[in-house]
């Protein structure tokens, strides 16, 4: 997205959190996504929540730049969110949320970052048992703290990533969470936690925990708690150094 940056291209400020998708208003998302014409650079005025009413087709040279505000994009499909680098948010750097599905994240960087993905609104938000999302050929590091995903309710694919270090760990959940974790690469850090997944004791929905790990790899002591319902069925730690490499559709 560099070719966005310099002359001629067009800052546009979001100040209007709603969605016409028949009739894009100006100083909507909408309209600055898909109207202006050209490079646009797309940033916003405030903190704010858009619910999209129809899938958000982006023009080509757009960038979307949530850096200094918290904004959500809430109630989507077939999303794909691909080469963003992403760092330094006071909260979470992303979240799929309120019922979304079908989201596929990719090329990302993601670092300098306490709680980095967020996937399901909380453990009440029953509509959120239907997302699925899917994490490859992601960079996350260095200094991530937590949540590579958080997982609440569903189901994510995660597969061909880089977890370089980590501070607490890399992938929780909670309300029956079911991962898969396929062909990553796990660098622990030299000192502290080594644990890739973390379970809160005696959480609810304890039963319907579904992790597991295919033909990951793990450096530097990092290990994989397999679950299946209450039980840790393994540990994994191993020393891989090379992993098949895959090619996901969505």
């Amino acid at each position: 997205m560099t070719n966005n940056i310099g002359k001629g291209f067009i800052h546009y400020k979001v100040t209007d959190p709603n969605d016409d998708p028949i009739n894009p208003q100006s100083d909507t998302l909408r309209y600055g996504a898909s109207v202006i014409q050209g490079k646009v650079w797309i940033t916003f005025k405030k903190d704010m929540n858009i619910k999209l009413m129809k899938p958000l087709l982006i023009s080509s040279f757009t960038t979307i730049d949530g850096r200094e505000f918290n904004v959500h994009i809430v109630t989507v499909s077939k999303i794909w969110i691909d080469h963003n680098t992403l760092y330094n948010c006071e909260d979470g750097l992303l979240d799929v949320t309120r019922g979304s599905a079908n989201v596929t994240i990719s090329n990302n960087w993601f670092r300098e970052q306490d709680k980095v993905i967020l996937l399901g609104h909380d453990d009440g938000y029953v509509r959120d048992i239907n997302m699925k999302v899917t994490f490859v050929y992601n960079h996350f590091g260095p200094n991530c703290n937590q949540r590579m995903p958080r997982i609440h309710h569903r189901y994510a694919h995660v597969a061909n990533n880089l977890y370089l270090g980590w501070m607490q760990y890399v992938i929780d959940g909670s309300m029956g969470p079911s991962l898969k974790s396929e062909s990553n690469l796990f660098i622990a850090p030299k000192c502290g936690s080594k644990e890739v997944t973390w379970r809160k004791i005696g959480h609810t929905n304890g039963d319907k925990w579904q992790f597991h790990s295919v033909r990951d790899a793990f450096e530097n002591g990092a290990s994989f708690e397999v679950t299946k319902g209450s039980v840790c069925q393994s540990q994994i730690i191993a020393k891989n150094k090379f992993f098949k490499l895959l090619m996901l559709n969505q």
